[in-house]
């Protein structure tokens, strides 16, 4: 069985996690799926282009080891040199643009690999540019890790839902602003509440995008641009954080049982364009996010077929991004056979 190559563009944690769980993965993959693989590409900031065309061990990468390796100067070398079936591309979100990102994506597809990614922004900004790149190279564009971790969302309607119409949707789809907001009602301050949710891993040191709502906007975009095929972009969404909310404000709804959270919404109008906003919401225990809490997600969609359906993932980690990349990967390889 001669085994997948894999690149891996970005090698932080959610990188780590993936190629842990390769290597946890491994017998299962091998025996019920026909997959054997080596990783013969990494890139990051701080280390460069780094290929190997035996395949790296995994270990020796997690320990950042000095095992002898190549080194490139870009990414077109880089792919030259690694040779990959299937490239993980989980660099830095820019919301602004999508780059670098949409070109390593864009070069990765013409070199011949699939591309599997966690990144929200390309698909928000180059989605149908790369979609289409990608049928005619007759490689597979997948993305699931992007809007709820590992949760069912993309290929729920790839695959299970063939021509429901989606009329709107809604989620909770920001980790860090539910633990803000259940900190604050515990009677802490915002700051408190950040510092929570970083020690918990799901906030970064600055937790701006998160707050006021822009991360939130992302995930609007991109299930829009994919599922509803309506170009949609952040500065198309209305937009509220939650940092005019106060600790008593956010006691008193939690005690009223209508406590507040940070809600995306989409509607689908006649036209197919698409109205929608981020700001936060006091919901009732009956409404479908009325249990998400701590670092749950959740999205729920109404559609013709479906009044209501609703997805959520409990208490999502690294490992449950790590996942969806994973299955995302065995789906891509599938459809070679």
């Amino acid at each position: 069985m001669k085994p997948y190559r894999f690149g891996f563009l970005g090698f932080g944690n959610v990188g780590r996690a993936l190629a842990r769980l390769f290597v946890v993965k491994s017998n299962e993959l091998r025996t019920n799926h026909g997959i054997d693989w080596t990783i013969t590409g990494v890139a990051t900031r701080r280390t460069g282009w780094r290929s190997r065309d035996a395949g790296f061990d995994v270990a020796d990468l997690l320990s950042v080891s000095t095992e002898d390796f190549e080194t490139q100067s870009n990414v077109t070398e880089w792919l030259n040199a690694a040779k990959p079936d299937v490239v993980f591309e989980t660099t830095s979100l820019n919301p602004e643009n999508g780059q670098p990102a949409i070109d390593y994506m864009k070069a990765a597809l013409e070199a011949g690999a699939h591309v599997i990614t966690a990144n929200k922004a390309p698909i928000v900004y180059s989605y149908k540019e790369l979609n289409t790149l990608a049928i005619s190279k007759g490689k597979r564009l997948l993305f699931e890790s992007t809007v709820l971790d590992s949760a069912p969302v993309f290929s729920l309607f790839r695959e299970t839902l063939p021509v429901a119409k989606l009329r709107g949707f809604s989620g909770i789809f920001n980790s860090t602003t539910n633990v803000i907001l259940e900190t604050m009602e515990a009677g802490r301050s915002f700051d408190e509440g950040v510092k929570t949710a970083q020690e918990l891993g799901v906030a970064e040191t600055d937790p701006t995008h998160d707050v006021e709502g822009w991360d939130a906007i992302m995930k609007i975009c991109a299930l829009a641009n994919v599922i509803v095929g309506s170009p949609l972009l952040p500065g198309d969404v209305r937009r509220e954080g939650i940092r005019g909310l106060s600790p008593a404000t956010l006691q008193m709804a939690r005690a009223e049982g209508r406590p507040y959270k940070l809600v995306a919404r989409a509607r689908v109008k006649d036209d197919g364009s698409i109205e929608a906003s981020v700001r936060p919401e006091q919901v009732t225990s009956s409404d479908p996010f009325g249990s998400v809490r701590g670092t749950s997600l959740a999205i729920h969609f109404e559609l013709d077929m479906i009044p209501g359906l609703t997805v959520i993932s409990h208490r999502p980690n690294l490992q449950s991004t790590a996942y969806g990349l994973l299955a995302d990967c065995v789906n891509a390889l599938r459809s070679e056979r």
